[in-house]
């Protein structure tokens, strides 16, 4: 029984400090020129401070045209064909859904995400 439970706090312990590496640093930073950078870094568009919390993944389900088409070969009209065909449930649909070819898949897809709760899932509570 012992074993358990020190095997069940190891497993939080390592929990908690992936979950505090994770977090980012809120201290404010100056830059050469002494001004304040953390205000800055507080006006982070959504999609980019999301794709930050996903470990620097692109999610195809909130990243605007802009972002989608810094990806590696991935064009303007690429780019609006992705964001027509959200919801995504997993990355892989961009080429099920005939988005993208194998081939651009294969060059993208350790740089994006789709993750869940940006894809239109419902939530409904209990009364």
């Amino acid at each position: 029984m012992k074993k358990i439970w020190l095997v069940f706090l190891t497993i939080i312990l390592a929990a908690a400090m992936a979950a505090a590496q994770a977090k980012p640093d809120k201290q404010a930073t100056t830059s050469k020129s002494g001004k304040d950078t953390a205000g800055a870094q507080a006006s982070k568009t959504p999609a980019a401070t999301s794709s930050a919390k996903t470990g620097g993944k692109l999610d195809i389900n909130s990243a605007s045209n802009e972002e989608l088409e810094k990806l590696p070969g991935i064009g303007p009209a690429t780019s609006a064909k992705i964001v027509a065909g959200r919801p995504y449930r997993a990355k892989n649909e961009l080429v099920s859904k005939k988005i993208v070819s194998q081939s651009e898949y294969e060059k993208i897809k350790e740089q994006i995400i789709a993750h869940q709760d940006t894809a239109g899932a419902k939530k409904t509570t209990k009364k």
